[in-house]
């Protein structure tokens, strides 16, 4: 965080001093109860329904609250403590945030969407980093509750940021694209996922579109021009500057020759009537997509879409994301563990339907989460793209997916399923008789289950 004078402080959130000292510098800042307070020179900020541990403040003094309790409640804090009264402690935070994000005017990229946003954002860093010191938000860790450390993780040092922005319910990347105030947003693809919380797909749609609002007056505003549900989002309420990627000519930067590579997809990236190579690693057409959209990114920041390609080649994709490794008796282990949702797999059979030709094929699937009333509908849409390959083995992991397993036997899948509930000791003999150096194995299941994990990781080598 950029140190900030208190009396500063108090003048933008025309705050009034109760206790304490306002000539000391805060180095951090905090919603007490949500982010840990994490020592001296901290900025506290007090709801009314909170009651805090007035003792442990003290002990981290200088630390500075704000506040808009009652003052008589307030009276018996000693000057150890700096008290900042406030008329609302609300719209004190959201001043506060906005009185921060203004003091840096650097790129920010905001990226959503139902796959690609850890990889993409990921991506942008990598290029970036080599000669500018970029805040990033960590691993695909991108709550709503997360944004405000991570806006605060931007300093006078800091020439670019690239944040991921995530979706459980409506309002929630609105509320995130409030704290960062992007300049660019990318949306990557729209599927189906979280309709727990946004109860239609229409509704998820409308939820990712936030995106659109959220950009600032005269940003940019990157979009799969390839995907269907994106196209269904209005565009007559942003004011500013859009740019498309995909692989039709429609496209501002449109991959061709698109073909898989050693550890990677090579391709052409047209754009503005020049050609550039590519090479990204990964497998996968939406690797290709993923790449189009940080280059594009950062091609809006300035950066030569030659260099940017050539940082690209040393990206080292994400674990767990379509990690291809040597499993045991020769094998081959494709872990995709970190995420399922419908998009994803029907990506993780494509790459598989390229990388696995002429060898044995398992697919072994776990439970896909946060559907809502969809849960049976989109559990059967994967056993129908399992049903329509040539696929020696499916076997499905919990209560739910065994709905994937109905559907493919319904559509007279050819291949051997096996169900269970949990992952127990039969699956694993059940894999190790079938292991050779024949096999491609695709172990895809949701990143809270971790004894899917660990299988993965006992059959590479």
């Amino acid at each position: 965080m950029e140190p900030i004078l208190v009396s500063k402080i108090v003048h933008f959130l025309e705050g009034n001093i109760l206790s304490g000292s306002e000539n000391w510098y805060v180095r951090h800042a905090a919603v007490y109860g949500r982010q840990d307070i994490k020592g001296a020179n901290t900025l506290v900020f007090l709801y009314k329904r909170d009651e805090p541990d007035w003792d442990f403040l003290k002990k981290v003094s200088p630390c500075a609250v704000i506040t808009d309790k009652s003052e008589k409640k307030l009276k018996d804090i000693n000057d150890q403590i700096t008290v900042i009264h406030v008329k609302s402690v609300v719209q004190a935070y959201w001043k506060f945030i906005e009185y921060y994000r203004n003091l840096f005017n650097i790129p920010v990229v905001a990226i959503t969407g139902t796959c690609g946003k850890s990889t993409t954002k990921e991506m942008i860093k990598q290029i970036l980093n080599q000669d500018r010191l970029v805040q990033a938000t960590e691993s695909s860790k991108n709550e709503p509750r997360r944004s405000f450390p991570y806006l605060l993780g931007i300093n006078r040092k800091t020439k670019a940021a690239v944040f991921e922005t995530g979706l459980g319910n409506p309002g929630n990347i609105k509320h995130q694209c409030l704290i960062y105030s992007p300049t660019i947003g990318i949306l990557t693809t729209i599927g189906a996922h979280h309709l727990d919380g946004c109860k239609t797909l229409e509704g998820y749609i409308q939820a990712k579109g936030e995106i659109i609002e959220g950009v600032r007056e005269g940003g940019t505003l990157i979009l799969n021009s390839d995907d269907e549900n994106i196209k269904k989002l209005s565009l007559k309420q942003f004011n500013g500057k859009v740019v498309y990627f995909g692989v039709h000519p429609s496209a501002d930067y449109q991959a061709t020759n698109i073909k898989f590579s050693n550890n990677g997809m090579t391709f052409d990236l047209q754009h503005n009537k020049k050609s550039y190579p590519v090479f990204v690693p990964g497998y996968g057409e939406h690797q290709v997509y993923n790449a189009l959209a940080a280059i594009a990114a950062v091609h809006a920041m300035g950066l030569d879409i030659k260099d940017a390609s050539r940082r690209l080649k040393t990206f080292k994709n994400m674990e767990r994301h379509l990690e291809v490794s040597s499993g045991i008796n020769g094998s081959t282990i494709i872990d995709d563990t970190w995420t399922i949702n419908p998009t994803s797999i029907e990506a993780a059979l494509n790459v598989m339907d390229e990388i696995s030709k002429n060898k044995k094929k398992i697919v072994l699937l776990g439970n896909i989460n946060r559907l809502g009333d969809y849960e049976i509908e989109f559990h059967q849409k994967v056993g129908s793209m399992v049903a329509s390959r040539d696929i020696h083995t499916l076997i499905t992991i919990g209560e739910k997916a065994t709905e994937i397993a109905k559907q493919a036997h319904l559509e007279n899948f050819k291949g051997n399923i096996f169900m269970f509930n949990k992952v127990e000791k039969n699956v694993k003999e059940i894999l190790l008789e079938e292991l050779d150096s024949d096999t491609h194995l695709l172990i895809k299941g949701p990143m809270s289950s971790r004894s899917m994990i660990d299988l993965a990781r006992s059959l590479k080598l």
